[in-house]
């Protein structure tokens, strides 16, 4: 038997999974959501590209300061020395993203990348170079492009009272670490806010196979974010739209050696064919510019659907149709009844 259920109720449901999980705080693939059609690493984080290691620093004073630093470390030796191809791609432009001209034009990374918040990215820049100097082996370096961005966390965070400081951006960096990364609150994404809900740090890694007749190699392609914008949010098929304004940093790993070309090409590839920069693929959610309105949908015609088990509340089936005619989706090898977004709009005979 199948029934029909509002988003609101969709939404208590999956609200209620997580409560009864609270400790500790499950990720979104032990609820049973489980987006795209690779596998994860072990540890579904950046940090499962060989060599990569993260670190935090959060600031939290009294009531007012809510903010923080995190590092992204390529590997552990001297990343001047041994630099690793890079490359930066941008989706929203009104942003203080500093290296990045560097990183496009010699295809390369030479320093730990950096997040942070708009109004500390100089304390940033200046805790990176003299990180990068200091070491040995760098005596005589001149020229250190530091790699620092940030996203704007004055909503919750005093930014003007600039309290990041040089030790915070340093600790970040010499504490960094492998394996599972802090998410959340934490480092860089202490003070932001995503969809209307509290934001902060995530990540994951998906192993991916080439198919060239030239390269047989296995990837492991990691990705961590530091999220502070607002649009409408979609999980699992069940949207929450709540208007907002900012920025999203991605930083992205990949396990083998590629050149600047070949990784600005990495850093783009996750938006298909007809959408836009503005407009991510998982959440499916437009990006505000920067008068923070939202980017139009490519397709406002286009309709979501979720069926969920009603015992266990895991999702079953995701499915996109137009015009009452199905265009793509996929099972969750569950079953059960099925939820219509929106609910005004009746789902054709074939889906019944």
């Amino acid at each position: 038997m199948k029934h029909r259920l509002s988003a609101a109720t969709a939404l208590t449901m999956f609200g209620l999974v997580a409560a009864v999980v609270a400790q500790p705080r499950p990720r979104a693939r032990d609820l049973g959501i489980a987006p795209g059609v690779h596998q994860p690493g072990a540890l579904n984080a950046i940090t499962d590209v060989e060599g990569v290691r993260v670190g935090h620093t959060t600031v939290v004073e009294g009531d007012r300061v809510r903010t923080g630093v995190t590092a992204i470390v390529p590997h552990g030796g001297n990343v001047f020395q041994d630099k690793v191809a890079g490359a930066v791609f941008v989706g929203n432009a009104f942003g203080k993203l500093a290296g990045s001209t560097q990183v496009n034009e010699l295809g390369t990374i030479e320093t730990p990348i950096v997040l942070t918040n708009t109004l500390s990215v100089g304390t940033a820049m200046d805790a990176v170079v003299r990180y990068t100097i200091g070491l040995p082996g760098n005596e005589q370096v001149r020229s250190v492009n530091a790699l620092v961005g940030e996203t704007n966390d004055g909503g919750l965070n005093d930014i003007r009272g600039l309290h990041v400081t040089r030790e915070h951006v340093l600790e970040a960096i010499r504490g960094a670490k492998g394996g599972a990364v802090a998410e959340g609150a934490v480092g860089a994404g202490t003070g932001t806010i995503c969809y209307g809900w509290k934001g902060g740090i995530g990540t994951a890694s998906r192993k991916v196979a080439s198919r060239t007749a030239q390269d047989r190699r296995d990837y492991t392609v990691g990705v961590l974010a530091q999220t502070n914008f607002g649009g409408n949010l979609t999980i699992a098929g069940v949207p929450i739209f709540k208007m907002l304004q900012g920025g999203m940093t991605l930083a992205s790993g990949e396990l083998k050696s590629i050149d600047g070309r070949r990784a600005r090409a990495l850093t783009s590839a996750w938006i298909p064919p007809g959408r836009s920069e503005d407009s991510p693929v998982l959440t499916g959610d437009p990006i505000p510019n920067m008068r923070g309105e939202p980017v139009p949908p490519v397709d406002s015609e286009t309709v979501q659907s979720l069926w969920i088990d009603t015992k266990s509340l895991r999702p079953l089936r995701w499915e996109v149709s137009k015009g009452g005619l199905p265009l793509f989706g996929f099972d969750f090898k569950y079953s059960s009844f099925k939820i219509l977004l929106p609910p005004a709009v009746h789902p054709p005979d074939c889906l019944r």
